[in-house]
C-alpha cells in the first residue's frame, strides 16, 4: 500500500485532501505541530512533526512514498514559507518521496492573465508572488538535480470543507444568514475559485498516474472561473430564498493597512479580486482522465453546509 504524508493535516486543504487519499485506499500519515487530527481524518496515522524542524520533519515522514506539502502561514507569516519548503526538501530526498504541492495565482502578478494557461510566464509583483515564485524555482532546480520530483498543480481560491479562513467563509458567505451575500470585487468579474474535494481529487488522479509524468511538473487544476453574481445565484438556491448583495468594504482596509498589518497583506493581493482571470490545461485531463467537476450550485450548496450554513433539504454531499 502506497504511503502518503500530509503536511498541514489540520488545515482546510490539508484535511480534504487527507480524506481523498485515505479514501482512495493509501496508507495516510497525517502531520501536524501537536500530532492530533480532527475526527473527520478517521483511518490516518496522526504524528507530530514541525515544518520548521528539519530533522523532526524528517522522522515524521520516514518510510513514506509520497508528502503531500498543504502548509501554509497566515498571510502576515510568509517569511517562514521558504524555510519551511527548504525543509520539505530535504524531508523528501532524504526519504525519496516524490513531493505533490499545490500551486497559486500568485506567481502571475498583475495584470492578471485572463486566461492562464500552464505556459503563460510568471511576472510577480507582489511579496507573496514572489515567494512563492522562489518556491516554485527551488522545487524545480531540486528535481533538475536528481533529487526530489515535484508534481504541482495549480488552483484558484478555495471553498469547500470544513474550518476557516478561505475568502469564501470570511467575506462572500460571512452573512448569509442575515440575507446579505458580499462580493470582494466586482460582482461580474469573472474569479477563479476552486472546489477543494474536486482539487482533491485529482491529486489522487496524479498520484495514481505517475508513469505519465516527468521530474518536475507545473500543472493547473481548471476549477469553477465564475462571478459573484453566479455564486449569489447558487447561494440562493441553496438557502432557498433571495439575497441582498453588498460589498466588501475596501476603502476602510486601505485606510486602516498601515495600522494593521492583516489588512496590509490583504490589501497588497488586492488586485486579484478586480483583474479578471482563469486557469485553464492543457495536459491534466490528458493524465488523469476526466477532471473532476461539481456542478456550482451543488459545489456551493454542500460549502455553506460545511460551515455550518442552513440550506435547504435534498442537498448531499457531492460524490
Amino acid at each position: 500500500m502506497t504511503k502518503i504524508a500530509i503536511l498541514g493535516a489540520n488545515g482546510r486543504l490539508g484535511r480534504v485532501v487527507a480524506r481523498a487519499f485515505i479514501d482512495a485506499g493509501y496508507d495516510v500519515r497525517a502531520i501536524t505541530r501537536s500530532g492530533k487530527v480532527p475526527a473527520e481524518l478517521k483511518g490516518a496515522t496522526a504524528m507530530a512533526g514541525d515544518a520548521l524542524n528539519r530533522e523532526a520533519l524528517i522522522r515524521a515522514t520516514q518510510g513514506v512514498d509520497i508528502i503531500f506539502n498543504g502548509l501554509n502561514p497566515i498571510y502576515t507569516d510568509w517569511g517562514k514559507c521558504l524555510p519551511m519548503a527548504e525543509n520539505v526538501m530535504a524531508a523528501c530526498h532524504a526519504n525519496g518521496a516524490l513531493h505533490l504541492f499545490p500551486g497559486t495565482v500568485y506567481n502571475y502578478g498583475s495584470p492578471m492573465p485572463a486566461v492562464i494557461t500552464e505556459d503563460t510566464p510568471f511576472h510577480p509583483t507582489t511579496e507573496k508572488g514572489r515567494i512563492r515564485t522562489a518556491m516554485e524555482d527551488l522545487f524545480r532546480s531540486e528535481a533538475e538535480a536528481g533529487r526530489v520530483r515535484t508534481i504541482l498543480l495549480r488552483a484558484g481560491d478555495f471553498f469547500g470543507g470544513t474550518g476557516s479562513g478561505s475568502w469564501f467563509d470570511l467575506v462572500v458567505a460571512a452573512k448569509l444568514n442575515k440575507g446579505i451575500y458580499t462580493a470582494p470585487g466586482p460582482v461580474g468579474l469573472v474569479h477563479e475559485w476552486a472546489y477543494l474535494p474536486d482539487f482533491a481529487k485529482a491529486f489522487v488522479g496524479l498520484a495514481a498516474n505517475l508513469d505519465r509524468l516527468g521530474a518536475y511538473e507545473a500543472l493547473n487544476f481548471p476549477g469553477h472561473p465564475v462571478t459573484d453574481l453566479q455564486i449569489k445565484a447558487a447561494s440562493e438556491k441553496a438557502l432557498g430564498r433571495p439575497l441582498k448583495m453588498t460589498s466588501m468594504p475596501w476603502w476602510v482596509l486601505r485606510a486602516g493597512s498601515p495600522f494593521v498589518a492583516m489588512w496590509r497583506e490583504i490589501v497588497s493581493m488586492s488586485y486579484l479580486r478586480f483583474e479578471p482571470h482563469q486557469l485553464a490545461s492543457a495536459r491534466l485531463a490528458g493524465i488523469i482522465g476526466e477532471i473532476p467537476h461539481t456542478p456550482l450550485d451543488q459545489a456551493v450548496a454542500q460549502a455553506l453546509k460545511d460551515i455550518g450554513v442552513a440550506t435547504v433539504n435534498g442537498i448531499s454531499k457531492a460524490a
